[in-house]
């Protein structure tokens, strides 16, 4: 045997130990791109669970919340305060989330189950006024998507048979 045929069997030999350690890269880099979708979905929905919650724990919330969905501006303003610092979570929940949608980790359907939630909430006058007082507090990217979302001009229906009109604004003190 001289010199090339040993460089040969050499070679040959590095791309059969290769192979399998590619094939193993492979697999591990699929196995952590299904970890960091399954990351995503549990921060997303731990994150919800936290927002549902302040809706569930204060009828007081609740019902700025409802109010303002009808009219942030007419809001009192510790009420503007306490919906747009809920909104403003919110908001920042799904501009992660469209972020996780953009690198590829948040698959295409449950974008859109974000991207329906959001249309469904941005479509009250009060949540675009307090759209319009905070927009600048998100990436311009992000701003956009949801400008276009806003542009659609869908009818809000999120609420639709909660009779939202009926809801009356707190009694004032009667100088007690």
């Amino acid at each position: 045997m001289n010199w090339e045929m040993l460089a040969a069997i050499g070679q040959l030999a590095a791309v059969f130990v290769g192979i399998p350690s590619l094939i193993y890269l492979a697999v591990q880099i699929r196995e952590q791109t299904r970890e960091r979708r399954r990351t995503a979905m549990n921060t997303l929905a731990g994150q919800w669970g936290d927002l549902v919650e302040s809706l569930t724990d204060s009828a007081d919330f609740s019902a700025v919340y409802l109010r303002g969905l009808q009219s942030f501006n007419d809001l009192d303003p510790v009420s503007k305060v306490r919906f747009s610092a809920f909104f403003s979570r919110f908001f920042k929940n799904f501009e992660g989330m469209y972020f996780y949608r953009r690198d590829g980790t948040l698959g295409a359907s449950l974008w859109g189950e974000l991207e329906r939630t959001m249309s469904d909430l941005i479509a009250y006058p009060g949540a675009r006024q307090w759209w319009e007082t905070r927009k600048h507090w998100h990436t311009e990217e992000f701003a956009r998507v949801v400008d276009e979302i806003i542009a659609r001009g869908d009818k809000p229906k999120a609420y639709a048979s909660y009779n939202l009109d009926a809801l009356i604004a707190p009694k004032e003190d009667a100088g007690c």
